[in-house]
C-alpha cells in the first residue's frame, strides 16, 4: 500500500462576502500518495488558490477533513499548524520570495532558523547540500539581483528542500519564466520526483501540467477531472526548442 501524504475528504470552503455566501470549494475529495507528481489546474475562480491555501495549512476548510502525513488539520492549534508548515511542507512560489539583501546560501538557510534542534553548522551543511541539489553550489554567495530568474527559482526550490519536507507545494512556479527556463525548472522538478520527492504543482498552463503524472482539474469549486496522464519529458521538450529561442 502506498503511503498517503495528502488526503482531502469532502472539503468545503465558504466565504462570507457581505450578505452573500461564496462557495469556493464544494465538497472535493482526493489523495496524493508518496512519490506522486500531481498538477492542480483551473481557471481564475475555480478554487485552486483556495485549495492551495488549505493544503499549505494557511487556511482551514469550512467543513470536511484534510490530513497531511496522517495529521488531521482540523485538530491542530495555530502553533501546531505553524510547525507542520515548517517541517512537512516545502513552498515554491511564482515570485520566488527571496530576501533581496541576503545571499543565496542565507536565503536557503532561513527555514532552519526556526528549528532549534539544528545547529548552525548543520544548518549551513544542509543549505549547501540543497543548493548542490539544484545545481547552484557555485552561486552560494550571490545576491538575488545577481541571479537570473531561473537561478532565483532554483534558490527558492533549494530553500523548500532544506527541511526534507514530505511534499513540495509549487504555486505557478514557472509563471514568471520564459519557455526555455520553465522547462529547465520542470526538468529539475522531474529529477527531484525521480529521487522520491512528492510534488503538487499548481498551474494554469496545460504544457506544464503534461510534465506531471496526474492532473486534478477544478471548475467552480468542483473537481471535474482527476486522472493519470502520460508524463512528457521536460528535457525532451527543452531539447526541441531552437537554441536562439530564449523567450
Amino acid at each position: 500500500m502506498p503511503n498517503t501524504i495528502l488526503k482531502i475528504e469532502n472539503l468545503h470552503r465558504v466565504f462570507q462576502v457581505g450578505s452573500e455566501e461564496v462557495h469556493a470549494l464544494r465538497g472535493i475529495s482526493f489523495v496524493v500518495n508518496q512519490g506522486e507528481f500531481v498538477s492542480i489546474m483551473g481557471a481564475s475562480g475555480s478554487g485552486k488558490s483556495t485549495l492551495l491555501n488549505i493544503l499549505g495549512c494557511l487556511d482551514r476548510p469550512t467543513s470536511g477533513e484534510y490530513f497531511i502525513d496522517g495529521n488531521p488539520i482540523s485538530k491542530c492549534s495555530k502553533d501546531e499548524l505553524s510547525t507542520l508548515r515548517n517541517r512537512k511542507i516545502g513552498f515554491v512560489f511564482q515570485s520566488y520570495n527571496l530576501l533581496s539583501r541576503t545571499s543565496a546560501l542565507e536565503n536557503v538557510e532561513l527555514p532552519l532558523l526556526y528549528n532549534n534542534t539544528v545547529s548552525n553548522k548543520e544548518r549551513r551543511e544542509k543549505a549547501i547540500y540543497a543548493l548542490e541539489q539544484v545545481g547552484l553550489r557555485d552561486r552560494m554567495g550571490h545576491m538575488p539581483n545577481q541571479l537570473s530568474g531561473g537561478q532565483q527559482q532554483r534558490v527558492a526550490i533549494a530553500r523548500a528542500l532544506i527541511n526534507d519536507p514530505v511534499i513540495l507545494l509549487a504555486d505557478e512556479a514557472t509563471g514568471n519564466l520564459d519557455t526555455r527556463t520553465s522547462y529547465e525548472i520542470m526538468n529539475l522538478f522531474q529529477e527531484l520526483n525521480q529521487q522520491g520527492k512528492t510534488i503538487a504543482f499548481v498551474t494554469h498552463e496545460p504544457d506544464i501540467a503534461q510534465l506531471t503524472h496526474r492532473m486534478i482539474v477544478l471548475r467552480d469549486g468542483n473537481i471535474i477531472n482527476n486522472q493519470a496522464i502520460e508524463q512528457k519529458s521536460a528535457k525532451e521538450m527543452l531539447d526541441a526548442i531552437p537554441p536562439s529561442d530564449t523567450q
